[in-house]
């Protein structure tokens, strides 16, 4: 034994050198000496903290010393020992130096005597609940001890005694938090035991029935305990038991005993048997009955939280109202990928039921169900996608072609050889637009889509318009009953039918005055579109019809329907919609979409007004849970009425998605104003539901509609945290306001009941799809009204707006339109040259535009980001303008620019995927020319210039991010990637330019929507495929970055607490521009490889806090906000497996019993 250590004269040390030289032998020979130490010892901690500290203090071995005197003799003051040593953090020094050992030793020798002593065991047990927590062996030391059965021992002999049952019962429960422990225990009928001491209501022993109830639940956790409780038949027990203490507990004083009795049953469903035990028992009525009778009382939000996981788990799987998963719309790709989940989606033998397993109900002990299984593994397991070879984490220029492969792509870069010497050039460069070079790309021609599980025997070529005052039957604008003849001059003649098919008076009847401007100027002057009805003139159309789309309505205001557009000419430059409606016809889709949505034809001009998150009310998602419960409650309630089928049209059809990037795929009454709505995947594939933009008509005003999107598939949405979802009226547009605007109420995001099949999920059994839940009352009778995700931004609009900028050029602007390739749904991938012309022909001037740096810039290869296009429309417009600032930027730099990489999932309605059912930003590595086109001869363009020399000083690929705020940047670091993982590295594997940084820094000092606090700068294993590490890592671009923006809001900054709308992120869009020349005016005047003092300078201390990425499948870190668990099913029953698993887990649990609780 090492000796105490007197670092002072002070008596307590002399003690305890005293207490140590006693050996083992002389201890026992003179206990009362011993004993007499001891005591002084104790009073002198008693009464002096410094004796104390001294004792406890590190390099003291005073502890060892006392607890040594322990294991040869029984102190009989020890428990006043311990209740002095063990408070506060001396708790953890008592485990660290054996204490919990000693007390096990010392119990298994008093329990020897006979009969044991009831104070001593009292004392003991006491010391053992107060340690137990603190040692994370303490379950192995009970157990290896033999403790287990004296605990069990005693409480079986000392039923009615309730002052030692307290504390034996607090040891249970803690020799219950493992595993082994809790099995062998319920073998031992321990939980028999405690049935014997919980009873019905009483005001007497509640602090006993509580501990035990508590015991009672760590045993349950595990599944063997849970199935051997049902099988004995206590479930029906644990009901009643319930029942009567709610029912008697009018002034909630035993809160806590009525919660101790809903994690009993909570654990016991979570095996099969327990929850069917739990639905035989009537458990679903009497717990909603029971949770409805507590909403009223603030206080009891704990019980209704608990009941509604207990119920929602019971609440039997359901299939989506569906007979396959997969996109309605098929498209055959020229080849299947010989692996993944393409090549799986192809070889599922015909007949197989993909939409849920026959082992959904059958089969659900195999579930985790922690239901943010992706946010687990990102709390838990932070670093494990790190990448940690350094090999890898330090970019290799490694193009990995021959130069003549490449030499095709010079083509698209003529500007670098371009020598100005012929005369007719600055006044025909315009020319060359219309003649834009095309590289062979998968197929020579657009291609007919064969296959298609929807057939759309017509494209309505004569079916006219109802009334342009949207009625009950009004139909989309069909794509060729447009006529394009502008009628301003016809103004004074417009007349509207009405919905009575009467002429109604045009909408534009109010004064000036009674509006704000923004409406004056949008609905003055007014500009027509005619609609001529052409069914009279071939007669064979009578019955001609899109059976993807709703049925027309014969046009009841007579000849000559007029469709009256607000002129939004003076607010949107760039929107035409005779324009648009002229691009819409050069789109190919794979369902031949024959109609126009009205937003797209309208236009939208940004409200005027702020749009602030919106505020949870308290208990909105649980009372949206409570309703789907009494469907299964009340089942005779349900109308379960499909009123769209995108296969099968309905003639009371009020649902349409039949137009460009529309989805969704059907529509069920399940009350007379609540639909589910169910989304199409993306093609060739089975899953990526989040994407929905739909038409809704023939609404009532007055009444309150909610409508649940039943099979979203993301663990967790901004909806949660104020986001809304977005409404376009077109009689509000019609009306001078055609915006795009946020609305719903009693918004939530949340797990339903609909099982996801394996198929779906990769193999996992028992997942389940997530609700997205909103209601909405509608302000104009008889509207067409479009609900979205985001602002819908199509393929046509991407071909208008380029148009109108090509119009919009100067002499002095250098643009070019190239065609980059062709799609698999053979629409072209567009590719802009944007630079500034040399201010004359002399050699110097052409000298400095070919040797202007290179920005590379990329947007929409995920089609359900639709903000990332907005961005890039205001980076576009930025460059294209004439203020000073766009001329010094075209002066500084060569745009190449791709503003869409996937077409053709945006044309369709996807949300991540292209034709071919891959998610494209994973295709960087080793992309397909025929499978991936846009990204193979994207890279192809890079891997010329890296050739060439000439590689892009910046390259960034825009996205959007579902589950963050803000925008931010991802880049990638060699040196934070190191701090992030903790690998060991030298100080010159460490050694790299800080250029990265800056572009981001500058950005968060002048954009006031970009955060870098939320920017990272790590490489992941899993995002090695992706444009932002591919472009680092093999074309060797320092500065190569992901920029998100957010589809929610802001929280930070000028727009902190607002939701994101267009203005903004086109404002997003320009301050990249800006932020671009000023990264220009920083490194003119040295080489921008050698930044390393200047960057430091704009970097100032690096801080190592960036967060890191890590969601499967995802390009977005993990979702850091706290998640409402108060509807959530079971997240706090796994057992946390570390320190910081646990914390996370507690502060879950507080969620769970407090929802006003919830922030962002």
């Amino acid at each position: 034994m090492s000796s105490v250590k007197p670092l002072n004269n002070s008596r307590v040390l002399m003690l305890l050198g005293q207490l140590e030289r006693m050996n083992g032998e002389v201890m026992l020979k003179d206990v009362e000496t011993a004993r007499q130490v001891t005591a002084k010892i104790l009073h002198l901690i008693q009464t002096q903290e410094k004796s104390g500290k001294e004792v406890m203090s590190k390099g003291s071995s005073g502890m060892e010393v006392i607890l040594s005197s322990l294991e040869v003799t029984l102190l009989i003051q020890f428990y006043s020992w311990f209740s002095v040593i063990g408070r506060g953090r001396r708790v953890g020094v008592f485990v660290s130096k054996g204490g919990t050992g000693v007390l096990f030793q010392i119990l298994i020798s008093a329990s020897n005597e006979l009969p044991p002593s009831e104070e001593l065991m009292l004392q003991l047990h006491s010391l053992l609940a107060k340690v137990g927590p603190k040692d994370r062996k303490f379950g192995v030391k009970a157990r290896l001890s033999g403790a287990l059965n004296i605990t069990v021992n005693v409480i079986k002999h000392n039923l009615q005694n309730t002052k030692l049952l307290l504390p034996c019962l607090q040891v249970l429960r803690v020799y219950s938090t493992n595993s082994v422990n809790a099995i062998s225990l319920g073998k031992c009928g321990v939980m028999e035991l405690i049935f014997k001491i919980v009873g019905p209501y009483s005001k007497k022993n509640t602090s006993l029935f509580k501990i035990a109830l508590d015991a009672l639940g760590a045993l349950l956790k595990s599944k063997t305990n849970a199935r051997r409780l049902v099988d004995s038949g206590h479930v029906s027990v644990l009901l009643t038991l319930y029942l009567d203490w709610h029912r008697n507990d009018t002034r909630h004083r035993c809160v806590l005993i009525r919660k101790g009795l809903l994690v009993c049953l909570r654990n016991i469903t979570n095996i099969k048997l327990g929850r069917k035990a739990f639905l035989e028992a009537d458990g679903m009525r009497i717990l909603y009955n029971s949770s409805n009778e507590c909403l009223p009382v603030r206080t009891l939000d704990p019980l209704v939280n608990t009941s509604s996981l207990v119920m929602r788990k019971c609440f039997p799987k359901n299939r989506l109202p569906l007979h396959t998963i997969k996109s309605a719309f098929h498209f055959q790709l020229p080849h299947v990928p010989p692996g993944g989940p393409v090549a799986q989606l192809y070889s599922q033998p015909s007949g197989v039921d993909d939409v849920a397993d026959e082992s959904d109900n059958e089969e659900p002990e195999a579930e985790t169900d922690t239901e943010n299984d992706e946010d687990d593994k990102d709390q838990c397991n932070l670093n494990d996608d790190i990448e940690t070879d350094l090999n890898k984490l330090h970019p290799k220029r490694t193009i990995g072609r021959p130069f003549e492969e490449l030499k095709i792509y010079q083509k698209f870069f003529s500007e670098l050889s371009e020598d100005f010497q012929v005369t007719h050039l600055f006044s025909s460069l315009s020319a060359r637009f219309t003649q834009p070079v095309v590289v062979p790309a998968a197929q020579e021609s657009p291609k007919q889509i064969p296959g298609s599980e929807v057939i759309c025997n017509s494209v309505k070529e004569h079916q006219s318009l109802a009334s342009p005052s949207p009625t009950g039957s009004q139909t989309p604008l069909d794509l060729n009953s447009i006529d394009l003849s502008k009628g301003k001059d016809k103004k004074e003649d417009v007349s509207i039918p009405a919905a009575d098919g009467h002429s109604a008076p045009p909408p534009f009847c109010s004064s000036p005055s009674q509006g704000p401007l923004i409406e004056q100027e949008l609905s003055h002057p007014l500009e027509c579109v005619s609609l001529e009805d052409k069914g009279s003139q071939n007669t064979e159309a009578g019955n001609v019809g899109s059976e993807c789309g709703s049925d027309g309505a014969e046009d009841e205001g007579g000849e000559g329907a007029v469709l009256e557009v607000p002129d939004t000419a003076q607010l949107l430059p760039l929107h035409d919609p005779d324009l648009y409606v002229e691009m819409v016809k050069g789109t190919q889709s794979v369902p031949h979409y024959a109609e126009v949505a009205y937003p797209d034809y309208f236009g939208h001009v940004p409200p005027v007004f702020k749009e602030p998150l919106l505020e949870r009310v308290h208990g909105v998602q649980r009372s949206k849970i409570f309703q789907d419960i009494e469907r299964l409650i009340h089942p005779n309630d349900i109308l379960d009425k499909v009123v769209y089928d995108i296969a099968h049209p309905s003639e009371s059809l009020k649902f349409n998605s039949q137009f460009e990037s529309g989805n969704l795929r059907k529509a069920v009454q399940v009350r007379k104003y609540e639909y589910d709505l169910v989304l199409n995947a993306d093609i060739n594939s089975n899953h990526y539901h989040q994407w929905f933009y739909f038409e809704v008509s023939g609404m009532r005003v007055g009444v309150t509609y909610r409508f649940n999107i039943i099979n979203c598939e993301k663990s967790n949405s901004q909806f949660n945290y104020g986001m809304q979802v977005l409404m376009y009226s077109v009689q509000e547009a019609i009306g001078g306001r055609p915006c795009w605007v946020r609305t719903g109420t009693d918004i939530c995001y949340y797990k339903n009941h609909f099982a996801r099949s394996s198929i779906a999920t990769g193999g996992q059994k028992g997942k389940s799809y997530y609700t997205l839940t909103f209601s909405i009352n509608f302000s104009h009778k008889d509207d067409v009204c479009y609900f979205a995700y985001h602002y819908p931004y199509t393929y046509s609009t991407l071909k208008m707006h380029l148009s109108k900028l090509e119009a919009m050029r100067t002499p002095q602007i250098y643009l070019r339109h190239d065609v980059l390739c062709e799609t698999l749904g053979g629409n072209t991938c567009p590719l802009l040259t944007i630079t500034a012309m040399p201010e004359s022909k002399s050699s110097d001037h052409i000298c400095q535009f070919r040797n202007r740096p290179l920005i590379f810039l990329s947007a929409r290869v995920h089609p359900g980001e639709t903000n990332a296009s907005w961005v890039m429309k205001g980076t576009l417009e930025f460059l294209m303008g004439t203020s000073p600032l766009a001329v010094s930027l075209r002066e500084a730099y060569i745009f190449k620019i791709v503003p869409m990489l996937n077409p053709d999932g945006v044309i369709n309605g996807n949300h991540r995927c292209s034709l071919s059912g891959e998610d494209l930003n994973r295709q960087w590595q080793n992309p397909n020319p025929e499978l991936h086109p846009t990204i193979y001869h994207t890279k192809s363009l890079l891997q010329y210039l890296a050739y060439i020399q000439r590689a892009p000083l910046v390259f960034c690929d825009y996205h959007g991010h579902s589950r963050k705020k803000n925008v931010f940047m991802y880049g990638c670091s060699v040196k934070e990637t190191v701090w992030q993982s903790n690998i060991s590295a030298t100080s010159s594997d460490l050694q790299e330019d800080l250029g990265y940084r800056t572009l981001p820094k500058i950005l968060s000092q002048i954009a006031p929507a970009f955060s870098m606090a939320s920017s990272s700068f790590v490489v992941e294993r899993s995002k090695e495929s992706t444009a932002r590490v591919v472009v680092w890592r093999e074309i060797g671009v320092k500065r190569s970055y992901t920029m998100e923006s957010t589809l929610c809001g802001c929280d930070q900054g000028k727009y902190k607490g607002l939701q994101i709308g267009t203005r903004e992120l086109e404002e997003m869009g320009a301050q990249f521009c800006v932020a671009l020349l000023r990264l220009k005016r920083l490194t003119g005047n040295r080489n921008h490889q050698h930044l390393l003092d200047l960057e430091t300078d704009i970097i100032g201390t690096h801080s190592n806090s960036c967060t890191t990425t890590y969601v499967l499948e995802e390009d977005e870190p993990s979702f850091l906000e706290e998640i409402d668990y108060s509807a959530e099913s079971n997240d706090d029953d796994a057992e946390p497996e570390s320190d910081f698993c646990a914390d996370v887990q507690e502060n879950f649990d507080q969620l769970s019993d407090s929802e006003n609780n919830h922030r962002d």
